[in-house]
């Protein structure tokens, strides 16, 4: 007993001793790289429960679902491949082609968000109580995260940690920029903060003005692009059907034929998105 007694007292001194020492933060694998990226998309699409290995497992079981079908309705595995592939890619095109449409309903509810926070300080209220009160006040679709932070908060107590939480589930860059002024606010303190909310619901709305004005001019360039490439491949689906048509394909240089076109139609198609599209703003106050 008395071995047990020092041991037990021995641990107690240690775990004491230790406590006085900071503990270094766990690295996150979602921080930085592809992951991110993905995770990122997958937030601001509203797809839970997928992380983004599942999302790769199911974009390779949907191409390979495909192929497999496309070779036993037309036996050419030149072709079969080539809608292998792009079946396969139709996941991802799914998932950011939904967080592209959210990012940009959103993106119209941030100036509101900016003005019920300057409200709350302006009536007194505390800055958590101030993004708290979005859970219940602001606007509906953003209503989840907000109340969520509300709950953490009054859970732990520690405003910058369920800041943090907060942007993770948002995963939007002008989040991002809201809540790092609000934390800068929180820890430097100052009277601006009214001023300064002020400004960057006028900045937001500026922002969202102009977008609006580019995006409605170049949409048609979208279109045109997304028609060019769907264009060929429908002709090709046709073709598959007259069996005489298709047999051109079963050889060396029929697949040298589709692969060549795969590839232009994907790279064309990049850089008209990259001509046409406005950038994505990206997360660097992650």
């Amino acid at each position: 007993m008395g071995v047990v007694a020092g041991l037990l007292l021995g641990a107690g001194l240690a775990c004491l001793w230790w406590s006085w020492w900071p503990v270094p933060p766990a690295a996150d694998g979602r921080r930085d790289g592809w992951s991110a990226r993905v995770h990122d998309v997958l937030t601001q699409a509203e797809v839970t429960g997928v992380t983004p290995g599942g999302l790769v497992a199911v974009s390779g079981l949907v191409g390979v679902v495909v192929a497999a079908v496309a070779f036993l309705v037309v036996p050419v595995p030149a072709v079969s491949l080539c809608f292998g592939v792009f079946a396969a890619m139709a996941p991802w095109t799914l998932v950011r082609g939904r967080a592209r449409r959210r990012l940009a309903a959103t993106r119209e509810l941030w100036p509101d968000v900016v003005d019920h926070l300057a409200s709350g300080v302006r009536a007194g209220l505390s800055l958590p109580e101030a993004v708290a009160q979005l859970g219940d006040r602001g606007p509906t679709e953003l209503r989840p995260p907000f109340r969520a932070f509300a709950e953490d908060y009054r859970a732990t107590g520690r405003f910058t940690e369920s800041l943090d939480v907060l942007k993770d589930r948002l995963a939007d860059p002008v989040a991002d920029r809201i809540i790092e002024a609000l934390r800068l606010t929180r820890d430097v303190g100052g009277t601006d903060l009214g001023r300064l909310l002020r400004t960057l619901s006028s900045f937001l709305r500026d922002d969202l003005r102009t977008r609006g004005e580019i995006e409605a001019r170049q949409g048609w360039t979208v279109y045109a692009a997304r028609l060019a490439v769907a264009a060929p491949w429908v002709v090709l689906a046709m073709l598959s059907t007259r069996p005489e048509a298709i047999r051109a394909y079963d050889s060396t240089a029929g697949a040298l034929v589709l692969v060549a076109g795969a590839v232009s139609t994907v790279v064309a198609y990049r850089l008209m998105l990259r001509v046409a599209r406005l950038p994505d703003d990206p997360r660097v106050l992650r």
